[in-house]
């Protein structure tokens, strides 16, 4: 069940909450949300509430209660308070926070105000119906809780506790047995109703009071907090002839919000009955959608990690990665991955300059299996790389690859990746690590809204195959001792394609691509093989000297050859010629998806920023990645920005990439890198500060 408001002028002030939740604040997170609070009600269970704050500290300076008789059993629970009964809240006092209270009788004129800090409101608990509902099950209004109930089954199900309107204890457990019971019974078993002891003196009345009379503002009287229907919204519908519960809801709103009308709905349907002067009963309840928010199973069993809202996600190597000293960072798409492998001593810069310099001279390996991997089928699947990638991939040979991108329907850059041919009618694609869901939901879209004739199937792979890519110019020695089938020489297998086979025993997909600059290979295995073939590929690296290394090496790496990365250069403004890689853009093939916007934004005259390299004049300068680029370091404008910062172990010196007004025409020039306190001059150069040729590679 959930527990809704009470309805009165400036409920919805800071400060002013429900009752449950002041509760769950204090016994839950042991937080007190303030220090001089009033409770409004008019049922037993705020009684409960007043207690755990009394006894927490807070000074609960009155409850006022709409009620006439307040229940003995619920006047014993806050002995020592004081209890306004038949009075009601009319307005919340304040500006920014509640300051005080202003009440007044039920029926009577006299106002009085109590300051405080604190409104904790309890109007009810409405069961929660909308899957007995959605299952084609009756409601009826229950007098005796004031709210709508389940009533007649139309499916086999069972109904118990607070989502039937039972709101003891006692009478929750017994509930839930009998129910327990009668599903057991369905199914042909023979149960023992045996129902635990709890205190069968525990109640729950409540007097509902839907709205206040004529003495508050009904413009600030909100019944629905989060879309912000107010008492006199709910008057005008009716007044102009939608009084339906249905056409209220359209008509103001109600319900629409993020808790579709947990909160609102029954002091709406109150509201309409009092407008109306009919039964709440005739006023009925509007119809509850698919979906009802599921309780994840990480809430139930537990969350793996105490310093996250929602759970990391493990490659199957994160253990091996932690235990042998591993630097944990949250990735893209809450993948937790290496960040560097310090040894004992080791700075950061020191880690990733010894892992970076391994795989420029040696050989390195690192775990790329959150990278997003999605297999396309189909009849229509040439047709949809085709129309998806600004690049043609439908003539590419089977087991061949080539290196794409994606654009949004504005003619912007949506991700990058590796496109290869499986077979006639299959595909395999890449996608970054924090794209990945992204570029799912781009093709499905695709697939569904414009051109839902196309017989093309996706299916996501990125977390059934696991990738562990060794790197470097020793890199296909330490393959061969990993031993596979594969003919591993450059004439048998080239850069940029796809061989299966096995590796280290277990069956594999290797591919030669390149996210270093450096000869590279790339083991896709089943889940359950990675970490065999990781602790494999360590033994069979030993005599070569093979390093772990992490995301920070990475990005110096691919910063070293002026590979564009999403989040630093690919920030949401730049299409392919902003990166100089115009000529990914194909001029053979037909319509692809962004192809009309590029072309209309490069008519306009307007200056476009470039991916340019910059080095600073000072020797040993490294700039913030962030930092602005303006004319001569004043505080003005931008004409551009570092997106990559890191220091090169090839030309041991800082080295940059940016993102720059006009930037091709002005190589050679100086421009003036702006940071907190201080101006650094930088050239201008090419975007690629290793091997341009990419000889190394593709070697």
């Amino acid at each position: 069940a959930s527990e809704r408001m009470l309805v009165f002028s400036g409920n919805d002030r800071p400060g002013v909450m429900l009752a449950s939740a002041v509760q769950r604040y204090i016994n839950r997170h042991a937080v007190k949300p303030g220090r001089r609070a009033v409770v409004c009600t008019n049922n037993d269970s705020a009684y409960e509430v007043a207690a755990d704050m009394a006894s927490s500290g807070i000074d609960v300076v009155a409850i006022i209660d709409s009620r006439a008789e307040v229940p003995d059993r619920a006047r014993s629970v806050v002995t020592g308070l004081e209890i306004k009964a038949g009075h009601v809240a009319l307005r919340a006092l304040g500006g920014r926070c509640v300051r005080a209270v202003e009440f007044a009788p039920v029926r009577g004129s006299s106002k009085r105000r109590v300051d405080c800090d604190l409104v904790a409101v309890s109007g009810g608990w409405n069961p929660s119906v909308q899957l007995w509902s959605q299952s084609r099950g009756k409601l009826a209004y229950n007098e005796r809780i004031a709210a709508f109930a389940p009533a007649e089954a139309a499916q086999a199900a069972f109904c118990a506790g607070g989502a039937s309107g039972e709101f003891t204890l006692a009478g929750s457990l017994e509930q839930g047995a009998r129910a327990g019971c009668g599903a057991a019974a369905d199914l042909d078993f023979s149960p023992r109703l045996d129902v635990s002891s709890a205190d069968r003196e525990e109640s729950y009345s409540i007097e509902p009071i839907w709205q206040p009379d004529g003495r508050c503002n009904e413009s600030d009287a909100f019944l629905d907090i989060l879309n912000d229907v107010t008492l006199r919204d709910v008057r005008i519908s009716v007044s102009e002839g939608y009084g339906d519960i249905e056409h209220v809801k359209r008509y103001t709103t109600a319900g629409m919000g993020m808790d579709q009308g947990r909160t609102g709905n029954m002091n709406v349907i109150g509201a309409v009955a009092s407008l109306r002067s009919i039964d709440v009963a005739e006023v009925g309840v509007t119809t509850y959608r698919s979906p009802v928010a599921p309780v994840p199973f990480g809430t139930i069993c537990g969350l793996r990690e105490g310093s996250v809202v929602r759970p990391y996600r493990h490659t199957p190597v994160t253990e091996w990665n932690i235990e042998n000293g591993a630097v944990m960072y949250e990735a893209g798409a809450r993948w937790r991955r290496p960040g560097y492998y310090p040894k004992e001593g080791e700075t950061l810069q020191d880690a990733v300059k010894r892992e970076a310099l391994v795989v420029r001279t040696r050989v390195g390996i690192y775990d790329g299996s959150p990278l997003g991997t999605f297999k396309i089928t189909g009849m229509d699947s040439s047709r949809l790389v085709d129309f998806i990638y600004t690049n043609r991939m439908s003539n590419l040979a089977r087991g061949a690859g080539r290196y794409g991108m994606m654009l949004t329907d504005d003619g912007l850059i949506l991700d990058d990746g590796v496109c290869f041919r499986l077979n006639e009618h299959s595909y395999l694609l890449s996608a970054s690590t924090g794209n990945a869901d992204i570029v799912r939901m781009h093709i499905e879209k695709l697939l569904a809204v414009e051109r839902p004739e196309w017989e093309v199937f996706v299916t996501n792979l990125t977390c059934q195959w696991m990738n562990a890519t060794i790197c470097g110019p020793l890199a296909r020695e330490v393959v061969s001792a990993l031993g596979t089938d594969i003919d591993l020489a450059p004439e048998a297998f080239p850069f940029m394609s796809f061989r299966d086979g096995t590796a280290a025993g277990i069956p594999a997909k290797i591919a030669r691509v390149s996210f270093t600059g450096e000869l590279s290979f790339e083991i896709n295995v089943r889940a359950r093989d990675m970490l065999k073939l990781w602790t494999a590929c360590m033994e069979a690296g030993a005599p070569h000297g093979i390093t772990p290394v992490g995301s920070e090496t990475n990005h110096v790496l691919r910063a070293e050859k002026g590979f564009v990365s999403l989040g630093h250069e690919v920030d949401g403004t730049t299409d392919p010629f902003d990166l100089g890689m115009g000529w990914i853009m194909s001029r053979s093939k037909g319509d692809f998806m962004g192809r009309r916007s590029v072309l209309l934004r490069r008519e306009s005259p307007k200056l476009r920023r470039e991916l340019v390299g910059l080095l600073a004049q000072e020797p040993g300068r490294m700039f913030a990645e962030g930092a602005p680029l303006t004319p001569q370091g004043r505080k003005s404008a931008a004409e551009g920005f570092v997106t990559a910062s890191v220091w090169s172990v090839v030309h041991e010196r800082p080295i940059a990439l940016a993102l720059l007004s006009d930037g091709r025409r002005r190589a050679g020039e100086s421009v003036f890198v702006r940071e907190l306190d201080d101006v650094a001059e930088a050239t201008v150069v090419a975007p690629c500060f290793y091997d341009p040729g990419g000889q190394k590679m593709r070697g």
